[in-house]
């Protein structure tokens, strides 16, 4: 794939989100064949650097978007993900649990008692790698 100036922006907003340490593990675990690869380069562009680097929103309100879009649709693998993301833009477990809890009232108890089981997990694992 052609390297797009969105590519690369999306390139540094993802590092930025994740982490150094977070971004090479999944490029040397999740995004390491052809395949993967090819959804790798388009989220860069297309997610990363189109949608994440938009003007109006910052990306700690972002990440919290994501974090219930994730819940909303049950995306599990994608809120740890996410959840690490958020974490590094400033939210506390305290601040997302409670924007979780919030929203069970409008996508259901079922979903939003899974999400906290994989926050309760992600929370430990990031404070274990602390």
């Amino acid at each position: 794939m052609a390297r797009s100036e969105m590519y690369s922006k999306g390139t540094e907003t993802r590092r930025e989100l994740m982490g150094d340490a977070m971004a090479e593990q999944m490029a040397s675990t999740v995004y390491n064949d052809p395949l993967m690869e090819k959804f790798a380069d388009w989220t860069r562009e297309a997610v990363f650097g189109l949608l994440w680097t938009r003007p109006g929103l910052d990306l700690k309100t972002r990440a919290l978007i994501t974090v219930i879009t994730d819940t909303a649709t049950s995306a599990w693998p994608e809120l740890r993900i996410h959840l690490r993301m958020a974490r590094r833009q400033g939210w506390t477990e305290d601040e997302l649990g409670e924007a979780l809890l919030h929203t069970a009232g409008y996508i259901g108890a079922p979903a939003v008692r899974e999400a906290l089981l994989v926050a309760r997990e992600t929370f430990a694992e990031i404070n274990a790698e602390a």
